[in-house]
């Protein structure tokens, strides 16, 4: 998800009275407006990022610790445990830095890294959220072959690709970004080096070739925005498709309720990092009135809190991430609770939409039977 826009901040006329230098550092300001109240504004932001990293952490060594929790679901999870890890470090110390220290100065190549860094693991955060959707897809619309279909070696393939992908579509941006010349100020009136803020210090000067870097880093940015969270969303939604149609298909609400519930987490996965980013991109594309200092607490905002709230959403929906930590914290890793394991991996949901691995109903099996 990433903010661009079209309008290059200076023309060529506009250059031929600037000089055109690369800057060696950019100063951040924070969230401008609202420098004095940087102090309080560091105590939730620092909360968050506090939250995201146990968060995230306790999930990977959960899942590391208990052999039962080695399926394809988890192993996703893990995933964007991790890129989620490296998401919300990429920003926080150096913002927090601003916020306690005063220290706004940031290395030229560190803010193209930083850059990079963001939406290079935003990509993957979108990838792995498709990768559970196929997850969901295969075992509730094709339960009987889920074992056989996703693999261990197909689950790190897909991991791969989504690695991968997000690596080598934000790789233009510093690359770009580094054939600029600025001509303004290397002031950055945000608190991490976002890219339509490192775009509005760049302008173009009498070199035609300068004035198309710019240009074509912008419609670049714009197209893989749209491309990418397009090509997502579609699939998600193609997917999610076919699980309502297979659940609505089920004979019994009680059958229903049970399917529905391990997808919930998902969902909840799946609004907490679309829901923030769109409502971003929308104040910063029309919201012209709105303050500088709310569009800079929405960009935050909508880094900060998927990597906070996924950790939670899994851990208090998923019923076995959260007996393995409760057992953790009350028994101290005693042999408590005995899991029988089958003959293949199954889904059960609770009715309050716990998400647990075990029979499906047998309605649904049944129905995959007969198909």
């Amino acid at each position: 998800i990433m903010l661009v826009g079209h309008l290059l901040p200076y023309s060529m006329s506009d250059s031929n009275k600037t000089n055109f230098t690369n800057p060696s550092t950019f100063i951040l300001l924070g969230i401008p407006g609202l420098e004095m109240a940087h102090v309080w504004i560091s105590i939730p932001f620092c909360t968050m990022y506090a939250i995201a990293v146990l968060g995230n952490f306790t999930i990977l060594f959960i899942v590391k610790r208990e052999p039962s929790l080695h399926g394809p679901m988890y192993y996703f999870l893990c995933m964007l445990a991790g890129s989620d890890l490296v998401l919300s470090t990429s920003i926080l110390p150096k913002m927090l830095s601003i916020f306690w220290f005063n220290s706004r100065e940031i290395d030229f190549n560190a803010c193209l890294t930083q850059m990079y860094f963001i939406y290079c693991f935003l990509v993957m955060d979108s990838g792995i959220l498709v990768a559970m959707a196929l997850d969901r897809y295969v075992a509730i619309c094709d339960p009987l072959r889920h074992s056989t279909i996703l693999t261990n070696p197909v689950v790190a393939k897909i991991g791969l690709v989504m690695v991968l992908r997000g690596i080598m579509l934000i790789l233009p941006y510093p690359f770009l970004a580094r054939r600029w010349p600025y001509c303004r100020l290397n002031i950055i009136a945000h608190s991490y080096c976002e890219h339509m803020a490192v775009v509005k210090l760049a302008c173009a000067d009498t070199r035609v070739s300068s004035y198309y870097d710019i240009r074509i880093s912008s419609y670049y940015s714009l197209s893989m925005a749209l491309l990418v969270t397009g090509m997502d969303v579609s699939f998600i939604t193609m997917s999610y498709t076919q699980i309502l149609r297979t659940i609505f298909s089920l004979p019994t609400k009680d059958a229903r309720l049970k399917t529905f519930g391990t997808c919930s987490s998902h969902l909840c996965a799946i609004l907490a990092f679309y829901i923030p980013a769109l409502f971003s991109f929308l104040t910063y594309r029309f919201g012209h009135n709105v303050p500088l200092h709310f569009h800079v607490l929405m960009a935050n905002m909508y880094l900060l809190v998927p990597p906070m709230l996924n950790p939670i959403i899994y851990g208090v929906r998923t019923k076995q991430i959260r007996d393995r930590l409760l057992r953790l914290f009350t028994y101290k890793g005693t042999n408590i609770f005995s899991w029988c394991s089958g003959s293949q991996t199954e889904l059960r949901a609770e009715l309050a939409g716990d998400m647990v691995l075990g029979p499906f109903p047998e309605s649904l099996t049944e129905q995959s039977k007969r198909h």
